[in-house]
């Protein structure tokens, strides 16, 4: 047996205990740095296999890395499992919580550590069948989903020795995940004022909330000003408790994106400075607490071609009718025209034609070509920072039907069915062949080394977290 087919065969021989293992997280979800059940479950799985744990990378106790192998090349298999607040959700296409206010598995990283762990633990197999020399890692990264999970092991520099990076996500269909994506900022800005009666001595108090609400106009006048693929987002997270009292402390907590990190750094100057003058103006006193940051995605053409390739040749998933028809029942709770900006955003992904005839089926099994000029994604991802340090591809799995809206109770049910548990197996296989071929094809390293070299040009990695940042 050669070692894709080999490689295959033992994944396959390990379906039924990946999707358990996978579902067990979708029942114990937790959210952001508190993800212990996921982590030590994972963990135990590798280390019973032969891996060498570390754990606590970037100061987090839920993250860990898991080795195998000695020597050069160093193969990095990315692993995510926190879930999202409020989203608890039963395998139901009716929104039916298991837990009021409780989380749910939202973004599907139930399966994204799975199908990673999978990966290796196949590919392990295959080198020691083999003989071949190297080192393969699993990283098991906490807090995904508040961008600061790689961003702290980053920091750490855990990631300064791959040679490659290999990522997935879970999504509405199969293709390369090759575009880039939006740098962030995330920080808080308190207030501080001087409380006093509202109806009896109001000269006596300084408002909080006036600075927080003065910076928020600030900031809006500052929107006309900056990249139009920019976006920046708060929400006043404290702003008094009562209105007859001057309120002696505010918060608001800002996303600041844009395309690039350059960008997103003198964007967050502007708004420091507009916090120092909404102080000025309101009397207040201020501070900012930074949370995290994170880079736009470096691609990599050479492992995103390397990735289609592989998912192309497995090519092996089936769904049946009672997937499907699960499907249809939770594509018909979604917000108007949901399938149709699903389907839109593949038009844009993918080199295919697709026709609009394809929106009828909820379930996409097929491989799509990735787009040589794929649109940005809205969005902010910290595997980006991983992409600034070493070669990095990803791809995205059919786990949802088109057009499932993301951090969405769909979005859990269907993380939670056999519909997630098929993309979790077909991603596992797609990597682990991805990975055989960047331990034992050094040209091919090689370029994608030379694509890295050449996208990132002059420009180095340089954390975005000021030195006393700690994970929160």
């Amino acid at each position: 047996m050669d070692a894709s087919s080999f490689i295959l065969a033992h994944i396959d021989n390990d379906n039924e205990e990946l999707s358990y293992i996978a579902k067990d997280i979708w029942d114990h979800p937790q959210v952001a740095l508190q993800e212990e059940y996921a982590s030590k479950l994972l963990a135990q799985k590798l280390e019973n296999d032969g891996f060498s744990l570390s754990w606590g990378a970037g100061g987090m106790p839920t993250a860990f890395i898991a080795e195998w192998g000695e020597g050069a090349p160093v193969i990095g298999f990315l692993g995510e499992y926190d879930a999202l607040p409020g989203l608890s959700q039963a395998l139901s296409s009716e929104k039916t919580p298991i837990e009021a206010g409780g989380p749910g598995h939202g973004c599907g990283h139930n399966l994204f550590g799975t199908a990673c762990m999978g990966s290796v633990m196949a590919l392990k197999a295959a080198m020691e069948q083999g003989d071949i020399k190297g080192t393969i890692r699993f990283y098991g990264c906490p807090a995904e989903e508040t961008l600061v999970g790689k961003t702290f092991m980053a920091r750490d520099g855990v990631f300064d020795d791959l040679d490659a990076a290999i990522s997935w996500h879970p999504g509405d269909s199969n293709i390369t995940w090759n575009g880039s994506s939006l740098a962030m900022n995330s920080f808080k800005v308190n207030f501080h004022g001087v409380a006093a009666h509202a109806g009896g001595s109001p000269w006596l108090g300084r408002s909080a909330l006036d600075g927080v609400m003065l910076m928020d106009a600030g900031v809006n006048y500052m929107r006309e000003h900056v990249p139009p693929e920019s976006r920046i987002h708060s929400v006043v997270t404290s702003g008094g408790q009562a209105p007859n009292v001057v309120p002696a402390f505010a918060q608001v907590w800002y996303f600041v994106r844009a395309p690039q990190r350059q960008q997103v750094e003198e964007m967050y100057r502007w708004m420091q400075d507009i916090a120092k003058g909404a102080a000025l103006m309101s009397g207040t006193s201020h501070e900012i607490e930074f949370i995290t940051g994170c880079y736009d995605i470096l691609p990599n053409s050479v492992i995103s071609d390397l990735l289609y390739d592989k998912m192309a040749a497995v090519d092996d998933m089936v769904f049946n009718e009672q997937e499907r028809q699960f499907a249809r029942e939770l594509q018909a709770t979604f917000p108007d025209g949901s399938v149709r900006n699903g389907f839109d955003w593949m038009v844009k992904s993918t080199s295919a034609k697709l026709e609009p005839a394809a929106m009828d089926d909820p379930l996409w099994a097929g491989v799509f070509p990735h787009s040589p000029t794929p649109p940005r994604l809205g969005g902010s991802t910290e595997v980006a920072d991983v992409s600034w340090i070493t070669p990095t591809g990803q791809i995205t799995t059919t786990c949802w039907p088109l057009g499932t809206p993301g951090h969405s109770w769909q979005t859990v049910a269907s993380s939670g069915s056999s519909i997630g548990a098929k993309g979790m197996i077909f991603a596992a296989k797609a990597m682990a062949l991805a990975g055989f071929d960047l331990l034992t094809k050094p040209d091919l390293l090689a370029a994608a080394q030379a694509d890295f070299e050449r996208a990132r040009g002059d420009k180095s990695y340089v954390s975005p977290l000021p030195p006393d940042a700690t994970p929160s």
